[in-house]
């Protein structure tokens, strides 16, 4: 953040970008609620202001790609997606021209609103987890070595519309597949990986080496492979077989194979690779199946964009705006060497939300994309801690009044 401009310049952005302002209308009440000035917390940011532009372009680049009058909820109140880049820019100035922490929060509280997800206590708690980019091993021919299938999407499913047949399906799609004339489910897991239902169908992108890593690739839904020659190829979330997710560390707390205190994906994959006999079972438990595509860039969110390490969050998409500015209050692992976790360290910042997730549903989850490499996988796996999420929009210009909440 740079020097503040003077007060003169100040006022003519104002009337320049905050122009007038929307006039919200009652939509769905979704998990978001307006705050009041006196609640809005002090904003502390811990990670360098650049990748935050970089995550701010990313997003306007999607608003800028959809069509300009499209709405966006923030809570019973919506905006146009014209709109939403006018507040982007709005703040980017802000981050360009403003150095100290009193006069930014300041600035604001002014100029923007906030609101805040109710959590799944109604009270503002929201559980925050991570996810990663995996990186894997792997060939585009199969060998002794790379055994394991990543599969493209099938030729033989289909995604049927449910409210075509009737309103109150509104929303809802089926994931399904022909079979002697009739409509069934999509194939399982098991089905596919121990059935080999898919087998020499020529649906195989690539082979990997390691069930595990090949398992969290289809969790966290995208990532790169490394072929021997050097080269990576990088795969992205196509289609599911529409079967329900299940949590297999849910599974594994049930069945006393690890405690809840305990649960983590660095857990999950030490107890699998010493007790390589129970994979089969405890990978099947979660029906759900996810098929890939080969893209240019990546690793790209549920916006098509590419997610930036540290300033991108998945989040239920049928309650928070995509693409929008958001801030986050939570805490991070401080890791040692062997991979343990020392401390629990509070952190806050501002993020983008640019992707969604199988699990990531209702207004008490989130999920914050920390990259690539040892430390991001260790701490997307061992992250599920309490925190606080808020979005921002820009106010229209202050004489013309606040929405009420």
């Amino acid at each position: 953040m740079r020097k503040l401009l003077g007060p003169i310049i100040v006022v003519i952005l104002v009337l320049s970008l905050w122009g007038c302002p929307p006039q919200p209308e009652i939509g769905k009440d979704g998990g978001l609620i307006l705050l009041p000035e006196r609640k809005i917390p002090f904003i502390r940011d811990d990670m360098p202001i650049d990748s935050l532009k970089i995550a701010i372009e990313r997003s306007v680049e999607y608003l800028e790609r959809i069509p300009k009058e499209r709405n966006f909820f923030f809570g019973r109140h919506k905006f146009s997606a014209e709109y939403l880049v006018e507040s982007l820019q709005a703040f980017l100035y802000l981050l360009d021209n403003i150095n100290t922490s009193q006069v930014f929060n300041g600035r604001l509280k002014e100029y923007f609103y906030f609101y805040k997800s109710v959590g799944d206590d109604g009270h503002g708690k929201v559980t925050y987890t991570g996810y990663y980019e995996p990186i894997l091993d792997g060939s585009l021919v199969r060998t002794n070595e790379y055994r394991y299938p990543i599969y493209r999407k099938p030729d033989d499913l289909i995604t049927i519309d449910l409210s075509l047949f009737h309103p109150r399906f509104s929303g809802q799609k089926i994931v399904a597949r022909y079979d002697n004339g009739n409509v069934i489910p999509y194939f399982s897991r098991e089905e596919i990986d121990c059935q080999y239902k898919l087998a020499n169908k020529g649906l195989e992108i690539a082979w990997v080496s390691d069930p595990i890593d090949r398992f969290l690739l289809q969790i966290q839904g995208s990532g790169r492979i490394r072929l021997q020659d050097g080269r990576f190829l990088n795969i992205h979330y196509a289609a599911s077989n529409g079967r329900p997710y299940r949590s297999i560390g849910k599974l594994m707390i049930d069945e006393g194979i690890i405690s809840r205190e305990d649960a983590s994906i660095p857990a999950i994959k030490d107890y699998l690779k010493n007790q390589p006999q129970d994979m089969e079972r405890i990978f099947n438990h979660n029906q759900s199946y996810v098929f890939f595509e080969i893209v240019d860039r990546g690793p790209l969110g549920n916006i098509e964009v590419p997610l930036t390490p540290g300033r991108s969050i998945a989040t239920d998409p049928y309650l928070f705006p995509k693409g929008a500015l958001a801030f986050i209050s939570t805490e991070k692992p401080i890791i040692d060497v062997s991979g343990k976790v020392i401390k629990w360290e509070k952190f806050s910042r501002f993020v983008m939300n640019q992707d969604a997730g199988g699990a990531i549903k209702g207004p008490g989850r989130a999920d914050l994309f920390w990259g690539s490499g040892r430390y991001a996988e260790l701490a997307a796996g061992y992250m599920k801690q309490p925190g606080e999420l808020y979005f921002l929009v820009k106010k229209g210009y202050k004489y013309y009044g606040k929405i009420k909440g």
